[in-house]
């Protein structure tokens, strides 16, 4: 009697199957180019000149405007062979002005929810959508992450807790390649921990900024000590830290966090990429 057997493909069968690459490109903060599977995104852009924007009000070192540094290399080379656009939430420092402006408006562009995609549309976007737990475009799926943009102390304020909004993660996959998870701006908590453990990811991008408001003691997003974290919750993992030095309230530097991952043996496994540095996987 023959036999059959269905096979269930899963991400964290990655591992045993992968045999097509992932180029990441660090753009400047947290803006990213993640080639995936032969489709390109552009992740939270960010493309004014330094100096375009007043730094921002009730934040660490406002006095300072953004970004703090130029691009590292033209806009048209940010935006070339771009297929799609994510917009993990819609603060200055992730989609500006002048992405609004340069972007074709009838690009595919994804948001976190119906309330920012509205938002998007108003910008004169065509194709607005909503990414879900399991959205596939290119052949690639796209799941949205949770995340919380602050602590439990600073969303416990009303008026804090409007200005820190809702922010999302994004999870890459498909079969044959290494599963990315853009963690976004968020603090470590539980959607973190329950991320990796559904999807087992083997690159983890982090934003260890470590940005701060004034009146606050923690930070709004991930600092130094996360990086940390995350080698020891996936030790197979590559962790990629980025948002630091492009924006006035981030207190963590690109070198103070090497002189930490070196000092905490990790560096084999965290990477902090220069401005335009491309990562393959």
């Amino acid at each position: 009697m023959a036999r059959f057997f269905l096979f269930l493909y899963t991400p964290s069968m990655e591992s045993t199957l992968t045999t097509q690459s992932v180029q990441i490109q660090h753009i400047r903060n947290a803006t990213a180019k993640i080639k995936y599977a032969d489709t390109t995104f552009l992740v939270d852009p960010m493309l004014a000149r330094k100096d375009a924007y007043p730094g921002f009000e009730g934040t660490y070192r406002s006095h300072l405007r953004n970004p703090m540094i130029e691009l590292p290399m033209p806009v048209e080379d940010v935006m070339e062979g771009v297929d799609a656009v994510i917009v993990s939430h819609t603060h200055l420092d992730h989609w500006d002005d002048a992405a609004q402006e340069l972007l074709p408006k009838g690009i595919p562009l994804f948001a976190q929810d119906e309330v920012d995609a509205q938002v998007i549309r108003a910008q004169g976007f065509t194709d607005v959508r909503v990414l879900g737990e399991d959205t596939v475009f290119g052949g690639v799926h796209l799941a949205k992450t949770g995340g919380q943009h602050g602590t439990d102390a600073m969303y416990s304020v009303h008026e804090v807790a409007d200005i820190l909004g809702k922010v999302m993660g994004i999870v890459f996959w498909a079969p044959g390649t290494k599963t990315v998870y853009v963690a976004g701006d968020t603090v470590w908590d539980s959607d973190v921990d329950q991320t990796l453990a559904k999807f087992n990811p083997d690159v983890i991008i982090l934003n260890t900024g470590d940005a701060r408001l004034i009146g606050f003691s923690d930070s709004i997003i991930m600092s130094k000590d996360d990086t940390l974290r995350a080698h020891q919750a996936a030790p197979n993992a590559t962790i990629i830290a980025v948002h630091m030095d492009a924006i006035n309230h981030t207190a963590l530097s690109r070198e103070e966090l090497r002189e930490y991952v070196q000092l905490k043996n990790i560096q084999d496994r965290v990477l902090v990429p220069a401005d335009g540095e491309s990562l393959t996987f």
